[in-house]
């Protein structure tokens, strides 16, 4: 393998899987935000490798997948299937790497720092086996808002029910959207038991049913008792977050008709009693978070609006009409942005501001 010399003095990082939808808002995410990187190492499946790819205004060869691509590496991004991850990360930690990985392979491991940079930053301080985990896209779409609560009300009980964009599921999952769109188009489906299902046909790609003309209340695999592992990865993540481990969570996962952007509705319950002048006067100042909040005058966040920003947006905030402890809020953010590549470049370089 040859590597161009890094530039002296500044870390070298790797990119495994840059060529990936994520991998791919990584590599515009670094070119656009403070440039702290000497030498960036583009690393990807071998049928990548030769692809040239632009990132910091530089064409650079993607490098097959391997154990040398990883000398000299001080940190490691990852974006890949779990599988692969549970083997590569591990490989490049023991190289010296500090590993900020996507996928969902250690996030539940103890020994594991689950990180959220407005959040949690301090669980950076322990990473024994070398690798730093970032939550899946749903919990990082609402939990900078929720921990900004937290850190002023104390949160005791979490309920939230997602609106999931496809692009979650991949490059897959996009065009299994727009192939079903292009087949509805200019019918008048919709209106009988069946209808989209027999015009999309039994290709459903990465969904159990179509998602065009439709919303689907599944995301993930079967658990125990009807939950999903979406449903209980956000739980299981949150009270990791947040370092509440017996915080009640309760999560439905439904998938929508969007391309990018996951929302959420989120009913929390606090130690103490709640204002929504001090709610948002907290979601205001809050790092990470844009509250833009007057339904009077058609202002709320969707997907449509925030695509393509950093910034995990907050509307609708209500104290509940039954419970002066309780706020009900919508929150919505690009699950490619701050759901995936933001964070994990966030966490990197705090790994790097804690070396200097």
């Amino acid at each position: 393998m040859t590597v161009a010399a890094g530039r002296t003095g500044r870390p070298t990082l790797a990119v495994v899987g840059a060529t990936g939808a994520v991998g791919t808002v990584m590599l515009q995410i670094l070119s656009h935000r403070a440039d702290i990187w000497g030498e960036i190492r583009l690393i990807a499946s071998p049928r990548s490798a030769g692809r040239k790819l632009a990132v910091r205004g530089e064409e650079i060869e993607v490098l097959a997948l391997a154990e040398e691509v990883f000398d000299g590496v001080d940190v490691a991004l990852f974006d890949v299937p779990d599988e692969i991850a549970e083997h590569w990360a591990p490989i490049a930690a023991a190289k010296g790497a500090v590993v900020v990985d996507n996928s969902g392979a250690f996030r539940s491991d103890p020994e594991v720092p689950l990180v959220v940079p407005e959040v949690n930053p301090h669980a950076l301080r322990a990473r024994p086996r070398g690798i730093v985990a970032n939550p899946s896209c749903t919990t990082l779409c609402m939990i900078v808002a929720v921990g900004a609560l937290h850190a002023e009300y104390g949160l005791r009980e979490l309920v939230a029910s997602s609106y999931q964009a496809v692009s979650g599921a991949g490059r897959a999952g996009v065009a299994t959207l727009r192939r079903q769109m292009s087949l509805v188009a200019g019918t008048e489906l919709g209106t009988s038991p069946g209808d989209v299902r027999r015009a999309v046909g039994d290709d459903t790609g990465p969904f159990p049913e179509p998602v065009a003309l439709n919303v689907v209340p599944w995301t993930g695999e079967a658990r125990a008792d009807g939950w999903s592992s979406e449903e209980m990865t956000v739980r299981d993540e949150t009270r990791k977050v947040l370092g509440l481990s017996a915080l009640p969570v309760a999560v439905t996962c439904v998938r929508v008709p969007v391309v990018t952007a996951h929302s959420l509705t989120l009913h929390a319950r606090f130690e103490s009693e709640v204002t929504v002048a001090k709610a948002r006067e907290i979601l205001a100042t809050a790092p990470g978070v844009v509250l833009f909040d007057d339904p009077g005058a058609g202002e709320f966040p969707t997907p449509a609006d925030v695509v393509g920003t950093d910034p995990t947006w907050v509307g609708r905030v209500r104290r509940a009409l039954d419970d002066p402890t309780a706020l009900d809020f919508f929150a919505c953010g690009d699950n490619l942005r701050k759901g995936s590549a933001l964070n994990t470049v966030q966490i990197a370089e705090l790994v790097v501001g804690a070396r200097a």
